[in-house]
Order: C-alpha cells, then structure tokens, then sequence
C-alpha cells in the first residue's frame, strides 16, 4: 500500500508511525524525493505525484494538516468551497490513478481529526488508514511498564496509575517523565511515588487535585502551601484560578449527576482515556455540599471580576478564599 492517513490525537505513536514510514523509505532528498504538502500548497499535490523523481525509482510526499480532511461546508450560495473541491479532484485522481501512484509515489496525509469525506473513502479503498486515538488507562500503564522492563526497571500497577493521574495521559509526556525516573532508580531499581512526587512535574490539573484534597480536608497550611507552590513554579496566576474554577464546576457536575442519577463521564464530557479520573473526582465532591460548590465558585467568579478592574490582588483573593472553605 502506498497511500496512508494517518490521524488523531495520539500524537506520540503517531509520529512513532511516520518515522518508521521514512526510514523505510530509505534516503530522502528534499526537493527530489522527499515532498512536503501543508494547507498553502495542497493544490500542487497532483502535479507533485506525476513530476518525476529524478534518479530515485519513488518519491515520499507527505501532506499534512492539509485540511481536506474537515468537515465539507457550503457557503451562503449553496456552492463548494474550493478545498471541498480540490479534496473531491484529489479523491477521485487517486480512484483512477492508483496503480501509477503504487508503482512511483509513497504518498501519507497526516491529520489531527479526518471526516469521512469522498477523500477518506478513496483512501480507504486504495490505501491504509491508521486512527491513533488517545489510550485508555490499562493501555497506557501496559506501555509504561514494558518501557521499564526494556531498562530493568520495576513498577507496580499502582504506582504507574499515581505516575499517569501525575503527569497526564500523553505519551510523550510520560516518556519524558519516566526516563527520568529510570534514570534515577537505575538498573533492577524499583520506581515508588516517593520518586514521582520528588522528582516527576506533575500537571497543573494534577496539583489542583491535591489543593482539593487539602481544601476539603480543612488543612489551610497545606492548600495554601500547593498554591504558593504552584506560584513559584511560575504557573500564571490567571491560569491557577481558571483550573481551580473548571475543576470546581467538575465537582458541581458530579452533584447534579448524582442527584438526578445521569451518567457522570457523559456529564462531565470526559475522554475514553479519561474515565479513570471519575472515582477522583465522586470522591473529592464527598468533601463538600452542593451549596458550599456554588459559593466557592461565585467567590472565584467575583475574585476574577475585582481583580480584572484593580479592586483585589488576585494572589491574595485566592489565599482568602481557601482560608474560608478550609476553616
């Protein structure tokens, strides 16, 4: 096969995929047989697929973010946009000419989402189509442990779910965060969350679950210590309270699910490779009531209002109200 797509949000096993397509392919000379194609020369890509080239028996093109993958549109006079009309030239050019386009070209779209438009379909029938959809938590703990045995390294189911619950569920962000670790343990070492919390930089939806944590416990010194904390690591302070409001709407929605018995992931619109944050999240609204959510979110909604006109210092607005709900 030598037309691909391929697209989605795991960007990591993606490019894992493209790499493993050009060294395949073998040497490249940009220009001659290596061709890149982006949205502001997707309209020379027929003409790339039949200019020769030159000396090399194929040439890899590699389009990507082209936008002929999106959702077709029709403008106010009923007709096609032109990318609408260049993917359907596009499609049907690869319908009648695959056999050329095998025996010359090693053609790879690569999208972020792709539509399953006249273009999918001319693919799908002539081609391959790979979907690198984000993993699910038994996926992506399976895939931080092989990397530890690759190095002799030792981690426990639990530990890689505290380790991912961390630092998030992209995979290039984890591999970053566990080579790290393995480096730290060394060969026949045994990775703890004594490790990860000295040594891994956890996501700010992360910390904002442990300030939670210490704000429904009632420990002030603590959640206030998690802010101070997050300032020195020089997160925006703007961002903080942003997070800190999304994360305690999070928390009101649990309650309205709860109360009329709905589905939280669907309520909450959480990702499949999200699900496992559900019991985090029922357990952290145990600690307040449906009433003590909605102050605590209007207090944020007003500290926001007040800062932006010079009323308040946002860092000691937030200090404030954590100091409330914590006593």
């Amino acid at each position: 096969m030598s037309v691909h797509l391929l697209y989605g949000e795991e960007t990591y096993l993606l490019e894992t995929k493209l790499k493993r397509i050009k060294k395949d392919f073998g040497e490249l000379v940009n220009g001659i047989n290596f061709i890149r194609i982006d949205d502001t020369n997707a309209q020379e890509l027929i003409e790339d697929i039949e200019t020769s080239a030159f000396g090399y028996e194929k040439k890899l093109i590699i389009a990507r973010n082209t936008g002929l993958f999106k959702k077709e549109k029709k403008t106010a006079k009923g007709q096609e946009l032109v990318v609408n009309k260049l993917m359907n030239k596009i499609a049907e050019y690869i319908n009648e000419n695959i056999s050329v386009i095998n025996e010359a070209v090693e053609l790879v779209f690569v999208e972020e989402e792709a539509e399953k438009n006249a273009l999918y379909k001319a693919i799908e029938k002539n081609g391959e189509i790979l979907e690198f959809a984000l993993l699910k938590l038994p996926e992506l703990i399976q895939n931080i442990q092989k990397i530890c045995v690759a190095y002799k390294v030792k981690i426990d189911n639990g530990t890689a779910k505290y380790f991912i619950e961390c630092c998030g569920t992209s995979m290039q962000e984890l591999i970053n965060e566990i080579r790290k670790l393995i480096e730290f343990v060394g060969q026949d070492g045994i990775i703890t969350t004594k490790e990860i919390d000295l040594l891994s930089i956890k996501q700010i939806d992360s910390v904002i679950f442990d300030l939670t944590d210490n704000l429904g416990k009632k420990d002030t010194k603590k959640a206030i210590e998690v802010l101070n904390n997050l300032i020195y690591e020089k997160e925006p302070i703007q961002k903080i309270l942003i997070t800190l409001y999304n994360h305690f709407k999070k928390l009101y929605i649990v309650k309205i699910a709860e109360e009329y018995r709905k589905d939280l992931a669907s309520a909450m619109q959480l990702k499949p490779n999200q699900l496992f944050l559900t019991t985090k999240y029922k357990m952290q609204a145990k600690y307040f009531s449906k009433q003590e959510i909605e102050k605590i979110l209007e207090e944020f909604i007003n500290l926001d209002a007040n800062y932006k006109v010079g009323l308040i210092d946002i860092n000691i607005g937030l200090e404030a109200i954590l100091c409330k709900y914590c006593s």
